[in-house]
């Protein structure tokens, strides 16, 4: 009985330095170090790739944004603030009151066919108001101009870029708003457009968090 009791306890005792081991190892350890490799090596992405302004952490370069101005009594939803550059289409996602800069915090697709009805209005009614918020005297826009990105959201619905195409459409509008040339700030969505990343994955694009932030500058100049 007392043997039994002896080895039930050492098997008792070497779980339990085994399980603090692990514990130190895998627990500890190991989440320091990686923590410490992505500290030293990629900070800015390990911190959220976080975007300043004057200082101030302003959002971060992977997570899109809505410019809308403040909702009026009544209002369900907010008008956007055509002085900015406007993102993507957020529609078909949850919204939080948690968070009060990102009013989108879900991420996810809308999950519905191309033939459905509500999407199908979605993306007439998105077109139409691109035609219209974008069209200033002397620059009309073509329907037939407005790329798909400006009148659907993407798979996340948190996008944080647009396609050159839909940022050069909105050139003429943004430089009216602001007091500005349209060939200057033509000239700031050509200094803020990507490339194919290593020349050949994904598509070129302009992330809108940047572009604004290069906007506003550009305005408080006066240039």
């Amino acid at each position: 009985m007392n043997t039994s009791v002896t080895n039930t306890a050492r098997l008792l005792g070497a779980g339990l330095r085994a399980l603090l081991v692990l514990t130190l190892l895998t627990g500890v350890l190991y989440p320091l170090a990686v923590t410490g490799i992505a500290q030293g090596l990629f900070a800015g992405k390990a911190n959220g790739s976080e975007v300043e302004s004057n200082g101030e952490v302003v959002g971060s370069s992977l997570i899109g944004q809505a410019y809308n101005l403040p909702l009026k009594e009544g209002q369900e939803t907010p008008e956007p603030d055509l002085k900015w550059f406007q993102g993507r289409p957020q529609n078909g996602l949850g919204s939080n009151s948690v968070n009060t800069q990102y009013r989108l915090i879900l991420s996810g697709a809308t999950n519905r066919s191309a033939d459905n009805a509500e999407l199908v209005q979605w993306v007439k009614d998105a077109k139409a108001a691109v035609v219209k918020d974008n069209s200033v005297p002397g620059h009309p826009v073509n329907p037939a101009d407005v790329p798909a990105d400006a009148v659907t959201s993407s798979g996340s619905g948190l996008d944080p870029a647009i396609s050159p195409k839909y940022a050069d459409l909105q050139v003429q509008r943004v430089a009216e708003k602001n007091g500005l040339p349209a060939d200057r700030v033509q000239k700031l969505v050509d200094e803020h457009t990507e490339g194919r990343t290593l020349g050949f994955m994904g598509e070129p694009r302009v992330n809108v968090l940047e572009l604004n932030i290069a906007l506003k500058d550009l305005a408080a100049a006066g240039r």
